[in-house]
């Protein structure tokens, strides 16, 4: 694997490679010295043009868990902010000998640029580029439902048979597309659900259903219920009348957590909006995932930094993910 770009194009095979050894990543975080020493020596930079703690500590405690060396780079207070541009960037970053760079960038497209331009030699990660996608927040996921699904025996399945349906911001959520594409690529059955004014315009070309009724959508007993955090932030207009109408209608709400079957759970990528796209009562709930989510995160991003600079080299379709 040479760089992790999207799920649009991420082969069934290299994503259940990511997922079992991140399972093997998951095992050694249950002993009592975390650490590995597999990237001793290696150089990992996180360069984040967005703010994002959550996701820039995870990367952060998965390198430095495979004994990396870690140098945080955030865009604002640096020379990016004085006009310095992504392959002046590039180039320093390649000039101090970075071996995997994890980067977060407002414009749909830069960890593509960055990985094909020739100006670094280091794997890519993308770590959120604008609203294209965010693969490894998809990869955690899918981990997380095949987890609760299957237990202990999870190594090797796939997501055939498994009901998900996605709730909320998807206009704005590459969390959303990541998850599409690679939920869909391992078997599971996807269902959009979010007011009309949220859907994009080309959803006809996704493989999946779209409804914009929560209950009736909730009726039919998916397997996971995934809540997409309202980006308030990137909305200049009026997609929807107001915060308690969309709360109404598109929250996940106490009654509608316990409407749901025996072994459904319940997932939000973070942060989340307490009170608008889901309550506290469904947040914190035994069928909310949320805190396992930013666990597995960890163990999943300790798989690909390990499959970017310690697996082999994968050369076949899907080795340029």
């Amino acid at each position: 694997m040479r760089h992790l770009l999207d799920t649009r194009t991420l082969g069934r095979e290299t994503a259940l490679r990511i997922l079992d050894v991140a399972e093997d990543m998951s095992d050694t975080q249950s002993r009592e010295v975390k650490k590995l020493p597999t990237l001793r020596g290696k150089t990992v930079v996180n360069l984040f043009f967005e703010d994002s703690t959550r996701t820039r500590i995870s990367f952060e405690a998965a390198a430095k868990r495979l004994s990396a060396d870690v140098i945080n780079f955030a865009a604002k207070g640096s020379s990016v902010s004085k006009g310095e541009s992504l392959k002046d960037t590039a180039q320093t970053l390649q000039a101090m000998g970075a071996d995997a760079v994890v980067i977060r960038h407002p414009a749909s497209g830069a960890p593509q640029t960055l990985a094909t331009s020739g100006w670094i030699s280091a794997g890519v990660v993308n770590a959120g580029d604008g609203t294209h996608e965010h693969p490894t927040q998809a990869l955690l996921d899918a981990f997380t439902i095949r987890k609760r699904r299957f237990g202990a025996d999870s190594r090797g399945r796939d997501l055939r048979g498994i009901r998900v349906v996605v709730v909320g911001d998807v206009l704005h959520s590459r969390v959303a597309r990541s998850n599409v594409w690679l939920l869909t690529t391992l078997g599971a059955d996807v269902t959009l659900v979010a007011p009309p004014t949220l859907v994009p315009q080309n959803v006809s070309l996704w493989p999946v259903r779209v409804v914009y009724d929560l209950d009736s959508a909730l009726a039919e007993g998916p397997d996971a219920v995934m809540m997409l955090r309202i980006q308030l932030e990137r909305m200049s207009a009026a997609y929807f009348p107001t915060e308690r109408e969309y709360s109404r209608r598109w929250g996940l709400d106490a009654r509608r957590v316990a409407g749901l079957p025996d072994g459904s759970i319940v997932m939000h990528p973070g942060p989340m909006n307490r009170g608008l796209e889901i309550s506290s009562e469904a947040a914190d709930s035994p069928r909310s995932t949320v805190l396992e989510q930013v666990t597995n995160g960890v163990s999943v991003r300790m798989a690909v930094l390990y499959l970017l600079l310690a697996g082999e080299r994968d050369d076949e379709r899907g080795g340029d993910q």
